[in-house]
């Protein structure tokens, strides 16, 4: 999402030499979407594929309309999960990434209007065809993937996890590993509010000047948990963002984690969290640090919070 002008500026040409590290070291699950910059970004990893369709696993998220911003533009629109919608729209992103088939396709969020075992009865209507390989749910409650479920196999949830947003380990979590459903965990760094980057709300030069977290005095008080979390981190050599990353890693061998990388340096220093390991007393540790409940904010604004946890 990143690559494609969500938070900022991109360069084009360093996302893809990003992908291309990617690839090269074997880290193949490319995550996008159909809305990223309306087709942008699935034309940019398609370019990047050409040749090597074998060395990516592509994650496509779609039903996600959007809508003219005040400021002239792009934000989220009403969702759309109609069967008809469905069928249709992942041939312009096969079209787009240059490939016959996608591996994991996802409603991006669940649509109210539309029953959600008519939507998976679509999708599975695709993975009969060999159109795509599994169907994944986003932002789901537990109910939802529970109905899902019984109509088709879910591969796998994607929704925010990390030391800052982890409110799906009461229902939903549980959920996933009753039914044998893995976690594709984004926005492990909060937006990159863990990485330690930013002192003051003035540092932020984009689109996450709208996120709750880092406005106002929220931004000072989640500054001080960041704070402790760089200390714990300079003490186990490794970076916050590392530290964020490895924890949520650390969580089972059925949660996978995307942080958004457009540049080489951080996928490396990203893709280094592996190597962490933590011990019991360190879990301990960071679960004092941030226990469920004491970031400020919510993590989205308040208008959109309504698309969550349907």
């Amino acid at each position: 999402m990143g690559m494609s002008g969500a938070y900022g500026q991109s360069d084009e040409q360093e996302a893809i030499a990003t992908l291309e590290r990617a690839l090269e070291l074997g880290h193949n699950f490319l995550d996008t979407a159909d809305y990223y910059a309306i087709g942008h970004n699935e034309e940019l990893i398609g370019r990047v594929i050409q040749g090597k369709r074998d060395k990516a696993f592509l994650s496509v998220k779609t039903g996600q309309l959007v809508t003219a911003a005040p400021n002239g533009g792009m934000a989220p629109g009403p969702v759309h999960t109609h069967p008809d919608y469905l069928r249709h729209t992942v041939f312009y992103s096969l079209r787009r990434l240059k490939t016959d088939y996608i591996d994991l396709y996802t409603p991006a969020r669940v649509d109210p209007k539309i029953p959600i075992e008519e939507a998976i009865g679509a999708l599975a209507d695709l993975v009969q065809k060999g159109v795509i390989r599994y169907i994944g749910l986003s932002e789901a409650s537990a109910e939802s993937i529970r109905k899902a479920a019984a109509v088709h196999p879910i591969a796998a949830l994607q929704i925010e996890y990390s030391l800052w947003s982890r409110d799906i380990e009461a229902d939903v979590l549980p959920t996933l590993r009753a039914l044998g459903i893995g976690l594709v965990a984004y926005a492990p760094l909060s937006r990159g509010f863990l990485s330690g980057d930013f002192q003051k709300p003035e540092d932020i030069k984009d689109s996450r000047v709208n996120m709750p977290r880092f406005q106002g005095d929220n931004f000072y008080k989640n500054l001080e948990l960041v704070n402790q979390v760089k200390n714990m981190a300079a003490e186990k050599g490794c970076t916050p963002a590392q530290l964020a990353i490895a924890w949520v890693l650390a969580q089972g061998d059925d949660v996978i984690t995307i942080p958004g990388s457009k540049r080489i340096e951080h996928l490396e220093e990203n893709i280094a969290s592996e190597n962490i390991l933590l011990s019991k007393e360190d879990l301990q540790r960071l679960a004092a640090i941030m226990p469920v409940g004491v970031v400020s904010g919510t993590r989205y604004p308040e208008r959109f919070l309504g698309a969550l946890n349907r």
